[in-house]
């Protein structure tokens, strides 16, 4: 699997720590595109830019991956696409991300082949014991804290990072609610990274938020 872009760590394979997912509003947004450019100039390699929309038609997706992917590549960023693993490949992008609903794992892969990325978020050490290692590259695993886009759901804290990590040692990003100073409860409970929409997008400045985001993870990792 491809394992470019990032800092490996002791149980990541060249994952960036920092992951920006999108969706159907912010992929609205008419400045969408100078603000996904902003933050993959400012992340550089230490970020992955998820282009999720659920809601979103399949060519608007594959228009706005086309648009990001040079700046990605300048950067050094990991432009990922959840849920359409067609675009992935109609582009050549560096890889996918599944949701519950999606493909199963083993198929993603093999239509992905060994080179690409392939995340897939879980809720539970059961639906973690699916991303199995070989197949999957890293887990987001949420919801941790309350959030704005999931609100009412249930939110036990870290102690989901600790459960899924009982089952699993593939890289652990942990969403929902995470802001910067909350990266140290997450890192402290075996995570390897966050993954933030609402943290980022919802930010006047997105880019500033992606700074904060990223000096909290160095620090944690000093």
């Amino acid at each position: 699997m491809m394992t470019g872009g990032g800092d490996a760590g002791p149980r990541g394979s060249g994952i960036p720590r920092l992951h920006l997912v999108t969706d159907d509003g912010v992929l609205r947004d008419p400045g969408f595109v100078q603000k996904a450019r902003a933050v993959l100039e400012e992340g550089a390699e230490d970020v992955a830019l998820h282009l999720r929309g659920p809601r979103s038609q399949g060519r608007d997706l594959h228009d706005l991956a086309a648009h990001l992917r040079e700046p990605a590549a300048l950067s050094r960023s990991m432009l990922l696409v959840n849920d359409r693993l067609d675009v992935v490949l109609a582009l050549g992008l560096r890889g996918g991300h599944l949701g519950q609903r999606s493909l199963a794992p083993e198929v993603a892969r093999k239509l992905l082949g060994p080179e690409r990325v392939l995340g897939l978020s879980v809720h539970s050490g059961s639906e973690a014991l699916e991303g199995k290692e070989g197949v999957v590259d890293f887990l987001v695993a949420g919801t941790v804290f309350p959030s704005t886009s999931h609100p009412g759901g249930e939110a036990p804290g870290p102690e989901r990072i600790r459960k899924i990590l009982e089952v699993s040692s593939l890289p652990v990003l942990a969403i929902g609610g995470v802001t910067p100073g909350r990266v140290p409860e997450v890192m402290a409970a075996g995570a390897y990274g966050v993954a933030v929409l609402s943290g980022v997008w919802a930010r006047e400045d997105p880019a500033a938020a992606v700074r904060d985001y990223l000096d909290a993870l160095r620090e944690e990792k000093s």
